[in-house]
């Protein structure tokens, strides 16, 4: 029995001509024989939910460490909002879907327990040795650290994921090889030396929606939380006229709504605008520069998918109360001071035995290793705990284990 592509439920029909084109993709560092029944980048995507990496999301903080309940975002939940708004600008742009969802359920692949906070201790640690970047940790971890396949290790994504992966914030390097926000990751020029990404260029439109869906996701929900948990308030959101605007439209409608509701259709409009705000910016600068492919996309010289001024403002203003009034509360602070506390002695232990590592395939060679090779093992080991386990590991190697509520 034979399967009739032409009769499948994808194709070039539905692709712009400045779409990344699955069947003429740059391909893969180690060849593979394509699937008659789903594109390369169907593929990669379905590669990527079935890592371990994608599993441990769910235990791992978005911005609550600990939380007293079962209904804040978790780097899973954050994970799957972005990839549904990166499906959602992908559509209406008439780019390809399953590319702009694959960098979106990767992009947060590199982050270690508890959040920013945990990268950052760690980068503290590895400061020595090169530092820690969660972006380039997420290309370390599908190109080299899941250990699954039987020819190769990492998932061998197509470079068109993978330049997602590395570049949907925008170009790395200038054109005079200069970073643009600041030294890049060595990580990621050592990986460019046998597949060369290309840093000096923007990333394709699939990876740019998924970009912008990141901030959209994470403006909205971490909102919702603060909400949820008390730092923020109905009244702090009427500061930012975006947000008060929209509050009153929903009282006007509704009234006498709960607050649950209340928020929920708040928070609904706001995702609403911010997409539809992304996708008429979008279609302006596509109209600008008449892209005629996906590489034309590539050497603009600006991000196609962006916010406009006025929602970058908003934007702005947003980040801004959510860093007052939740990222840098007092409570907050106190418990990201511990679970930095828990990074750093965990750190330390395993520096000095790596034996306690337990399970890490390398664990017998890396008594063996200079110490930045031994550093970076560490910080591999660290990065892939989730929040759950660190604390676990903590109590079972400590005395005492920071409290984090």
């Amino acid at each position: 029995m034979t399967i009739d592509e032409h009769a499948l439920g994808f194709g070039a029909g539905a692709r712009a001509v400045y779409a990344a084109d699955p069947w003429t993709s740059r391909g893969r560092l180690y060849p593979e024989t394509g699937s008659l029944t789903r594109s390369d980048f169907q593929r990669d995507r379905d590669r990527i939910v079935h890592t371990t990496a994608f599993r441990r999301l769910k235990h791992k903080t978005q911005v609550f460490i600990g939380p007293d309940g079962d209904h804040y975002r978790t780097r899973l939940t954050h994970t799957i909002e972005v990839a549904q708004i990166a499906r959602a600008l992908a559509r209406a742009l008439k780019v390809d879907e399953d590319l702009a969802e694959g960098v979106a359920l990767v992009h947060d692949f590199g982050h270690t327990p508890f959040g920013h906070t945990g990268e950052d201790a760690l980068h503290d640690m590895l400061k020595d040795y090169g530092g820690f970047d969660h972006n380039a940790q997420s290309l370390r971890i599908v190109t080299k650290l899941e250990r699954r396949y039987a020819e190769f290790d990492g998932l061998n994504l197509t470079w068109e994921s993978l330049e997602g992966l590395v570049k949907h914030n925008g170009p790395l390097l200038t054109a005079d090889g200069e970073g643009t926000r600041g030294p890049v990751p060595q990580p990621i020029l050592d990986y460019c030396e046998i597949h060369d990404l290309e840093l000096a260029s923007f990333a394709s439109l699939e990876a740019q929606v998924a970009a912008i869906a990141d901030d959209i996701a994470y403006n909205t929900h971490d909102i919702d939380d603060g909400l949820r948990s008390g730092y923020l308030t109905f009244e702090m959101l009427e500061e930012i006229p975006f947000l008060a605007g929209l509050m009153a439209e929903v009282r006007a409608r509704y009234p006498y709504l709960e607050d649950s509701r209340f928020t929920h259709e708040i928070m609904r409009r706001q995702i609403t605008r911010m997409v539809e705000d992304v996708i008429a910016v979008s279609q302006e600068r596509l109209k600008e520069i008449d892209p005629q492919s996906a590489q034309d996309i590539r050497s603009a010289d600006r991000a196609i998918a962006t916010f406009s001024e006025k929602m970058a403002e908003t934007d702005r203003q947003i980040k801004a109360m959510l860093f007052k009034r939740i990222y840098r509360h007092p409570d907050i602070m106190r418990i990201r001071a511990n679970a930095a506390r828990i990074v750093t002695d965990l750190f330390h232990a395993y520096m000095e035995d790596p034996q306690l590592m337990q399970g890490h395939y390398w664990v017998d060679c890396i008594p063996q290793l200079g110490p930045a090779a031994r550093a970076r093992h560490v910080g591999d080991y660290l990065a892939g705990m989730t929040d759950t386990y660190a604390i676990n590991t903590h109590t079972r190697l400590f005395d005492h284990t920071p409290d984090l509520r």
